[in-house]
């Protein structure tokens, strides 16, 4: 059944004009009038709806019923990923939405190929956003990670969130994932670009208080780390069986 996301309060009985990027997508994929869609506005509950109304640039839905899930992770991720070039951060966010990551903080660090500040900045991260949203869309989730605004590497060291465990990716010093930590049920996650981290990069890491963590004796591209480790963390410690 398709879903979409809708940025607004939703309730059962309720019926609602869908935004236009939603009625673009009910085109793309041919749904028809008095067809069954799911909406869900990022709270953790799905709204199945019957789409009363498809014309050329508007839509309407009706609200059926109201749906509690418990689709999400009993682990935490909290992904700190250094901006990488081309489709591979895009493709990072995408898959890690879809593993099950709680949310998202882009840093540039200091051999970060992609350079971005101001409005240029500000536009990536919605863009990240959206794909954020339809990988939710795609994924069943109805609560929606958020991709904080792009900050430098120091930045986001001086505020990082509460954790059972901070994970490093890194060669140095490493051990696998179910040698550094038990059963953590909050984790900071945090993976550098194609060139990986500087020493003192590293370094600063570790001061903080992050362990360093490998997956094995092969070298990983930056978004196979990624997925790699949260699936991996997924299966140690969160809901994969």
């Amino acid at each position: 059944m398709p879903r979409f996301y809708v940025s607004a309060e939703l309730h059962s009985e309720q019926t609602l004009q869908l935004p236009d990027n939603v009625v673009r997508h009910l085109h793309v994929l041919r749904v028809r009038p008095h067809e069954e869609i799911v909406l869900f506005n990022g709270n953790g509950k799905a709204y199945p709806a019957c789409l009363t109304l498809l014309e050329k640039r508007r839509a309407e839905a009706e609200i059926l019923r109201e749906e509690p899930t418990g689709n999400e992770s009993p682990l935490r991720i909290t992904l700190i990923q250094a901006v990488s070039g081309g489709e591979r951060m895009d493709f990072t966010l995408q898959k890690s939405v879809e593993l099950g990551v709680a949310e998202i903080r882009p840093v540039l660090s200091e051999r970060c190929v992609v350079r971005l500040d101001g409005e240029r900045a500000d536009k990536r991260v919605a863009r990240w956003q959206e794909i954020v949203i339809a990988a939710c869309e795609q994924s069943g989730r109805n609560v929606v990670p958020q991709v904080l605004p792009l900050t430098s590497y120091k930045e986001a060291l001086n505020r990082l969130p509460e954790a059972d465990a901070r994970l490093l990716m890194s060669l140095n010093n490493a051990r696998s994932l179910n040698a550094v930590a038990s059963a953590p049920q909050c984790i900071t996650f945090m993976v550098g670009p194609e060139g990986g981290w500087t020493a003192a990069e590293e370094q600063t890491a570790f001061n903080a208080g992050f362990q360093s963590v490998t997956l094995g004796p092969r070298v990983l591209r930056t978004e196979t780390a990624s997925l790699a480790a949260i699936a991996a963390m997924q299966t140690l410690w969160g809901d994969f069986v």
